[in-house]
């Protein structure tokens, strides 16, 4: 029997309406990545952020390479 590594599947977001965003919470330090709407503000939640191995798999899936900005 043989494993095969799973495949990262590229996957889109509207660039000129959305950012992407780390939301983190000042209580317990909990981080969820995801898009804020430039326009409303409005935040949503794409993954649990446990650990940089996570943002990394993020911003791979998304095609992100500049930094990003953590909102709280």
């Amino acid at each position: 029997m043989m494993f095969f590594k799973k495949k990262t599947e590229k996957k889109t977001y509207d660039k000129e309406n959305k950012k992407p965003v780390i939301k983190a919470s000042i209580c317990n330090g909990e981080q969820v990545a995801g898009f804020r709407d430039v326009h409303t503000g409005t935040f949503e939640e794409v993954m649990l952020i446990r650990d940089s191995e996570d943002l990394f798999r993020f911003k791979n899936e998304y095609g992100i390479t500049e930094d990003i900005e953590k909102i709280y």
